[in-house]
């Protein structure tokens, strides 16, 4: 015969210190859960979402797999337009974006200095990276610059520090923001762009970093590739997009096994707490539950009565943690080497921090559970 659901509900109201305390320490450990999570999740989705499949970049052999000290010719762009038929041509613009790409230190207007990413493109930026959208301002002219919604938090600054008609310095000179651009979550929202010409000329560089291509349909992408490695007097590579952050998830990938070992670490720790906590519960009940079994319950059900609190604490515990995670975490900007991107609570976070919670609610009750049943009934009424 199995103990009344309401008595293992009623047990949790009548200690509703000790049950507040557990409640608390096991939100905590599931919030934990649900940050490491929320990271992954959210460093998988910018790699994941800024690769295009109909884009190459073509940039220094010798650069390894760091854009940023790559260094080709300026006339490349003209070169491969030259040179190649595959990219995409509309109006009589080809669609080939030449860029410079820089790691430098930025000032903002509340004396905050960061290192930002700057990027400098033309006009023809937005027809190769297609998911790149203004959302407030404009395109950037002389000394001016457009940012990327994550800019602030790659600097460090506060967002106001960006706003439209600030002025920050980077390079020994000062840009005025013009406007602000969203890449649905890509990398590039980390980042400030400026007219190509007139950083080059601040920076006293002639060369490029890269330049990006699109594709016309039906092209192939191995064309160009060809191109670069017949040419080997240009030191040009080519590698899709989609290729290039598939392998920065590569190198990522210890990052998030170690972000994984933290979720381990941070569920054990939330184990032993739950341990604590429930070995004191249970210890002031050996004689509650002796006497459950001289009115003829037998152990296995008050097993289950006991397993029943601390999987329903849990359950309001993970639930509690869920609602300020999504509320409150979700979409939260997060700095990072590569620039900066959102923590994502989605459905697998929220399945592995809910699951986490109620696995602590199991493994806590047992073990204490279990060594209350074990004394004898006799022995068990006479405690104290």
């Amino acid at each position: 015969m199995l103990l009344p659901w309401e008595y293992g509900v009623r047990n949790l109201a009548r200690r509703p210190v000790r049950t507040g305390l557990t409640l608390l320490a096991l939100a905590t450990v599931v919030m934990l859960v649900f940050v490491v999570v929320g990271f992954i999740r959210g460093l998988e989705q910018s790699l994941s979402v800024s690769g295009d499949d109909d884009v190459v970049l073509v940039y220094s052999v010798n650069s390894e797999e760091n854009i940023e000290n790559s260094s080709i010719a300026a006339r490349s762009p003209a070169l491969l337009s030259a040179s190649l038929g595959g990219t995409w041509k509309r109006f009589g613009v080809d669609h080939v974006s030449p860029e410079l790409y820089l790691g430098t230190r930025v000032s903002t207007s509340d004396q905050e200095n960061g290192l930002g990413l700057v990027r400098g493109v033309t006009y023809r930026a937005p027809l190769v990276r297609r998911n790149v959208k203004i959302i407030d301002g404009a395109w950037p002219e002389q000394n001016e610059v457009i940012v990327g919604r994550l800019a602030s938090a790659k600097l460090g600054s506060h967002s106001d520090a960006l706003a439209i008609g600030k002025t920050i310095q980077f390079e020994g000179e000062t840009w005025t923001v013009s406007g602000h651009f969203a890449a649905d979550g890509a990398a590039y929202e980390s980042e400030i762009w400026c007219d190509l010409s007139v950083f080059q000329t601040v920076t006293k560089r002639q060369d490029l970093s890269l330049v990006a291509m699109l594709l016309a349909p039906g092209a192939s992408a191995a064309e160009i590739e060809l191109f670069c490695k017949e040419r080997t007097d240009l030191e040009l590579r080519a590698l899709r997009e989609s290729d290039y952050y598939a392998s920065l998830q590569q190198h990522y990938r210890p990052v998030r096994l170690l972000a994984w070992f933290v979720v381990a670490l941070v569920s054990g720790a939330g184990v032993f707490a739950g341990l604590n906590m429930m070995y004191g519960a249970v210890a002031g009940r050996i004689r509650e539950l002796a006497t459950l079994q001289a009115l003829g319950f037998r152990r296995r059900a008050i097993l289950l009565s006991l397993v029943q609190e601390g999987v329903l604490l849990a359950a309001a515990a993970s639930l509690l943690s869920g609602v300020i995670a999504l509320t409150m975490l979700n979409g939260l900007a997060v700095r990072f080497t590569m620039g900066a991107f959102t923590l994502r609570i989605d459905s697998v976070a929220i399945l592995v921090g809910c699951g986490v919670g109620l696995l602590l609610g199991v493994l806590g009750a047992l073990p204490p559970a279990l060594k209350a049943l074990r004394e004898s009934v006799a022995i068990s009424l006479k405690a104290v």
